[in-house]
């Protein structure tokens, strides 16, 4: 059975969009099995804002996961914010897993937020300690990724959701001096290791839809690159 998977990213929900944003997820929920959002579900962090997001998704028939973006702790309240989701029943993931079943087939969700880092020789670790801090942050993510994607590696059908990106692939567009801090080459390691169907992240406004790790599908689903609300994606389990 296939398994039709509606992602985006970059929603940045807040007041102002309350209405297209519910609408959207209704519309979407008609056409998917499963909804992945790739974070900055908020414009700020805010709480109202996750609740523009907990609305959409309450009462939805489809399973909802999604890990943060840098948007989500603006406002150091992410924690408030996944119980937020959470309460509403989408699946946050903070470095970690999960397996849904849709009607007999299971598949896994990977999930990070991912972190910076950037592609080539933009990123060190020496010198000063903010610097080294920031190299262990995303050294943590590429860790639990490997590990996440350990997890569902028995699902029939296995995705990695992040925010930032794992190629430069999809930065194309995005200002070169911006990479650094729109993604890591880090984070394809495990991508490539452990070749999950698809590799969904957002973040990356004018960045470009469509890249790839080893043969491993990445696509970009940030609304402002796809150009609609949801990009529907459907794999074969």
């Amino acid at each position: 059975m296939p398994i039709r998977i509606a992602a985006a990213g970059d929603i940045h929900a807040s007041g102002a969009t309350r209405d297209a944003t519910v609408e959207a997820f209704t519309r979407v929920a008609e056409r998917a099995d499963l909804v992945l959002l790739a974070g900055d579900l908020t414009q700020h962090g805010q709480l109202d804002e996750a609740q523009v997001v907990a609305d959409a998704c309450r009462g939805l028939n489809v399973p909802v996961v999604a890990v943060l973006g840098n948007h989500d702790y603006h406002s150091d309240r992410h924690v408030d914010v996944i119980a937020t989701l959470a309460h509403a029943g989408v699946v946050v993931l903070e470095r970690s897993s999960t397996i849904v079943q849709i009607e007999g087939v299971t598949v896994g969700v990977a999930g990070v937020k991912g972190f910076v880092g950037g592609f080539g020789r933009q990123w060190a670790n020496f010198g000063e300690p903010l610097f080294r801090q920031a190299y262990a942050e995303t050294t943590a993510d590429v860790e639990a990724l490997d590990a996440a994607l350990r997890a569902i590696g028995g699902a029939d059908v296995r995705v990695a959701l992040l925010h930032y990106a794992p190629t430069a692939q999809t930065l194309e567009g995005e200002p070169k001096e911006l990479w650094l801090v729109l993604g890591a080459e880090r984070l394809a390691t495990p991508i490539a290791e452990h070749r999950p169907d698809l590799v969904l992240h957002g973040h990356a406004h004018a960045g470009s839809p469509i890249g790839e790790i080893d043969g491993v599908p990445v696509r970009n689903v940030a609304v402002h690159v796809t150009g609609e609300s949801f990009a529907v994606f459907t794999l074969p389990a």
